[in-house]
C-alpha cells in the first residue's frame, strides 16, 4: 500500500521554545502531571521532530523538521552550534577552563562527557 504522504515535500520550522515547555509534540508519559508541549502552539505536520532539544527549563531557538536526514546533518559535528548560558553568580576562570576541556554530565543515571569547545564570558 502506498503512503499518501510519501511524496509530500519535507517541512521545516524555526520556533522560539519558551521556558517551561518540553521539546516534544505528544505526551507519552502516563503520569498525571500535565506537561506543556510544543504541539500546543500550532497544528504541526505528522512525523515532525525537533533537531536536538532544549530542556524544559531552557528557552531559545529550536529547529523542527520532517526530514530525518536534515536532522542528522544539523546535529552532526559538521554544523557549528553556539549556545548562551545564564548562570547564577559569577563564573570562575577555572569553570570556564573546565567547560573548554569538556565536563561530565548525567542524564537518566548515565554519565556523558561533553566535547571540548570554545567558551568565553560575555561582559
Amino acid at each position: 500500500m502506498e503512503n499518501p504522504n510519501e511524496n509530500q515535500p519535507h517541512r521545516h520550522f524555526i520556533i522560539y521554545k519558551p521556558y517551561g515547555y518540553l521539546s516534544q509534540f505528544a505526551n507519552n508519559d502516563i503520569s498525571k502531571h500535565k506537561k506543556k508541549l510544543l504541539g500546543e502552539f500550532y497544528q504541526f505536520p505528522e512525523k515532525l521532530m525537533a533537531i536536538g532539544r532544549l530542556d524544559e527549563k531552557s528557552e531559545g531557538l529550536l529547529l523542527l523538521t520532517t526530514d530525518g536526514n536534515m536532522s542528522e546533518l544539523v546535529r552532526s559535528s559538521n554544523v557549528e552550534k553556539e549556545y548562551f548560558a545564564e548562570v547564577d553568580g559569577d563564573i570562575t576562570p577555572e569553570a570556564i577552563e573546565s567547560l573548554k576541556n569538556g565536563v561530565e554530565i548525567g542524564f537518566g543515571g548515565i554519565k556523558y562527557n561533553t566535547k571540548p569547545c570554545r567558551v568565553f564570558k560575555l561582559t
